[in-house]
């Protein structure tokens, strides 16, 4: 049975139809000549009761506007009329009747009244104005679809919006071009879609549908799509109703909010200037755009606040030019370094860059309404934070995509005024980051200076990975003798307030390191220095704001010496960990017994110091606790960890350092760590000379001599001069003020290096010697004539040195034994 068929056979017919109301036929006078079963149901009577009665006996007295019983009687009405009429039982009942005219003339039945339910009339005659509301003047349009989804009928919101063509027997995905499902979850076609709503009778509601209707085909649209079965009143099953309301404008307005909260948690995710760039891209492309690019002005790539100039002379840098996604290789996304990019004074680009504010290019085509989109539409928006122009973002949209209008336009705008606080939080960070990082270079040895006495590798691994420093420090100091001076040490918390610290305390022990102190006279005065300074510390107002102390307490040091003389190494640690040693035969690892002493600041403790005599190339791991200690695995493993990597210390150095970081610190690390490698050597025998020598003035003339025999052996003549002088001269201040025996050292290492040992303990200052001295001379001549000299003190006495550079191509002998070693 069709849809119009069944709508002819039960719905459009009203309670007053005849063939459905109750009825009662009338003669001339008014008197029921006929009554149908249905009056009977009605109001109650039976047919005996009423049959040559007047229709008037029925009618209850006229209320307010409601009509007499005459007026129902009447010859000539033929209309409708609301009533009240007696029940059988006395109740009154209303009805709604409506009389037609059998006869006009002569006797016998003259009129029918069909009488009816007078609140059903109203109900059946409100759902007719709401059927005819939804033909002609509701806004959501209507189709009916038969069993075969074929159009039979529609109504005319949906033909003022799809267009006058004629719909009537087309299928669901015919009325539209370009039409897709948008909501998830459902087929991809609206005949699959209203198939399912046939077999199951659930319905579908709020479905989201694009497509480009015929009077609109260059746009797409929107609509919000509900369908539902219809059946008859036996169940039979007709056909499929369509529900769709035009919600472009709202869809469109929905997307541009999710757009923005999009970009709200996905854009500046990172400190990074370039993937801001590339995730602002991520978030807009293809929704919003085909392909966007990012210039930057040049200073703000390197951390600068932009000057008001900068913006108009269009010094800008092409960060990001693409799609959102990263692609590899020469096609790619991304371009190689820093590209340069100049806008011709004329281009959208730079008027927006002169006026800091954004500018729509639409090409004059779109203006002309012929049918075709421009092949490009530009937005061009200004990255603008605190006032000043960082840059610009450029959206393109190609021919498949509509031009950018007005509210887009705001959308753009939002989007990027996001971005800008995003790229000037990253140019800040930018900023503190180079001044963090020449911190840095100004507190770390970056270039380890090269020694003959040692090899050196480190690794250094701020827990503060964004600033680059932290507490903990390293370095290596040339002493006097060849020697060098070890140092590793660890200040509480990291970041810049304990690279500070650490800074200052580095300075600190280079300064005494300078002195020639024993490792355990060097923690000592350390200690003293920091404890001191905390004793003394008080709080400082920088523009009224008091600003934090420099906190040193609890900081652990590890101070060595290594002797590449003797071979001997002397250590001293307060509170810090050993060192672990590699012996070069046997390969094992050993942790000295080292006195732990106290950490620096705490004060009242000694601190002791122990003497190892290390086999040339030795291997000596200094590192801090950062690197041992876990979280999540015990310190012996950890320990044992670093025993297994540098129990293969024949392998490279910087190998070594990768090895044991990789190991102890396979993920992001909370605390500082630090790790020096050093490799001992030995001077070869036939690079030093020494010569013990009694208090005997007359020993100096023949110690000179030897002295300039063994430069002359090593090549050195053009320091023989200068040689002669030095040791006649601090021979005869041993021999002059000191007592015991005296010992005279030449080292030829990267420097040729004069050492006279003896018991005293008082050193000779420099002086100017007036014209009538005798004496004072000699020292200054030796300041004078020599790159370094200096006094060291040992247990027994005291050693004078002076250092003199080596002549330019001149490298440590290897042979020739000429007056090594001997005993005046």
């Amino acid at each position: 049975m069709s849809i119009v068929r069944a709508a002819e056979d039960d719905g459009f017919r009203g309670p007053l139809d005849v063939t459905r109301a109750a009825t009662a036929v009338l003669d001339a006078d008014g008197t029921v000549v006929g009554w149908s079963p249905k009056a009977q149901g009605l109001l109650g009577y039976p047919p005996e009761e009423v049959l040559q009665r007047s229709i008037g006996a029925l009618l209850v007295e006229p209320v307010g506007d409601i009509p007499a019983a005459g007026d129902l009687a009447g010859a000539d009405h033929d209309g409708r009329q609301v009533l009240h009429m007696r029940h059988r039982d006395g109740h009154t009942v209303r009805v709604m009747t409506a009389t037609h005219s059998l006869t006009h003339k002569g006797a016998g039945p003259a009129r029918l009244v069909a009488v009816a339910d007078a609140e059903e009339m109203e109900e059946w005659e409100s759902l007719q104005s709401m059927l005819r509301g939804l033909a002609t003047e509701s806004p959501v349009g209507l189709a009916v679809y038969d069993t075969d989804l074929l159009v039979v009928w529609t109504n005319s919101a949906l033909r003022e919006e799809m267009g006058t063509s004629e719909y009537v027997g087309l299928g669901p995905d015919e009325m539209v071009t370009h039409g897709k499902v948008l909501s998830p979850g459902y087929p991809p076609t609206l005949e699959e879609i209203m198939r399912r709503v046939l077999a199951t009778g659930e319905p579908v509601i709020e479905l989201d549908y694009s497509g480009r209707p015929p009077v609109d085909p260059e746009h797409d649209h929107v609509w919000s799509c509900s369908y539902y079965r219809l059946q008859d009143a036996r169940g039979v099953t007709l056909g499929v109703c369509e529900e769709s309301v035009d919600i472009t404008d709202r869809y469109l307005a929905q997307q541009r909010l999710d757009l923005l909260v999009r970009a709200g948690g996905q854009v500046g995710t990172t400190l990074d200037m370039a993937r801001t760039a590339q995730e602002l891209c991520a978030v807009t492309v293809p929704q919003f755009a085909d392909t966007v690019t990012v210039d930057l002005l040049e200073a703000v790539l390197e951390g600068d606040q932009p000057t008001p100039g900068a913006a108009h002379r269009g010094d800008v840098v092409r960060v990001w030019d693409g799609p959102g996604t990263e692609r590899a290789g020469p096609e790619g996304a991304r371009p190689a370094g820093r590209e340069r990019i100049d806008y011709p004074p004329d281009s959208p680009q730079a008027r927006s860059l002169s006026s800091g504010r954004p500018v729509l290019d639409r090409p004059a085509d779109t203006e002309r309404g012929d049918g075709q989109l421009p092949s490009r539409s530009r937005l061009v928006v200004p990255l603008r934070a605190e006032g000043s122009t960082l840059g610009l973002v450029t959206f393109t949209r190609e021919r498949h995509h509509a031009p950018f209008d007005a509210g887009e336009l705001a959308v753009a705008d939002e989007l990027v005024a996001r971005t800008a606080v995003c790229i000037d939080n990253a140019r800040r960070f930018t900023r503190e980051h180079a001044a963090a990082l020449m911190l840095q270079r100004s507190l770390l040895p970056q270039n380890l200076a090269q020694l003959t006495a040692v090899e050196l590798a480190y690794r250094y691994l701020p827990a503060d990975s964004r600033a680059g420093v932290g507490g903990d420090w390293f370095d290596v100091i040339a002493l006097p003798g060849a020697r060098v001076g070890l140092v590793v040490g660890d200040v509480v918390g990291h970041g810049l307030r304990a690279a500070a610290t650490m800074g200052r305390l580095r300075t600190s022990v280079r300064v005494l390191a300078r002195l020639d102190l024993a490792p355990e006279e060097l923690l000592t005065r350390l200690d003293d220095m920091v404890g001191q300074g905390a004793n003394e510390r008080a709080a400082v107002l920088v523009e009224g704001e008091q600003v934090p102390h420099d906190e040193a307490l609890g900081v652990t040091c590890l101070y060595a010496v290594y002797d590449p003389v003797s071979g001997v190494c002397r250590m001293a640690r307060a509170g810090h960990a050993p060192p672990a040693v590699v012996d070069p035969g046997a390969g094992s690892v050993t942790l000295p017994d080292l006195p732990a002493g106290p950490p620096l600041g705490l004060g009242g403790l000694p601190f002791e110091s122990v003497e190892m005599k290390l086999p040339e190339g030795s291997l000596i791991a200094l590192f801090t606790d950062g690197l041992v200690r876990s979280s999540v695995r015990d310190l012996d493993v950890q320990l044992d960890t670093l025993s297994a990597v540098l129990s293969q210390h024949r392998r490279p150095l910087d190998e070594l350092c990768d090895r044991a970081v990789a190991a102890l610190l396979p993920g992001p690390v909370d605390d500082d760590a630090a790790l020096l490698l050093v490799r001992t050597q030995k001077l070869d025998r036939h690079q030093v000379a020494e010569w013990d020598l009694t208090a005997d003035p007359e020993e100096v003339g023949r110690v000179r001599a030897a002295a300039t025999a063994q430069v002359g052996a090593w090549g050195l003549d053009d320091l023989t001069f200068t040689t002669e002088l030095v040791v006649s001269e601090l021979v005869t201040n041993a021999i002059r003020y000191a007592a015991g025996p005296i010992q005279l050292r030449l080292i030829r290492d990267q420097a040729l290096i004069c050492e006279v040992s003896d018991t005293g303990h008082t050193s000779p200052n420099l002086r100017q010697a007036g014209i009538e001295d005798e004496g004072g001379r000699g020292l200054f001549l030796i300041a004078q004539l020599t790159q370094h000299w200096g006094t060291r003190y040992t247990s027994t006495g005291k050693t004078i040195w002076a250092e003199q550079a080596l002549p330019s191509g001149k490298t440590p002998a290897t042979a020739d034994g000429t007056l090594r070693h001997g005993v005046f």
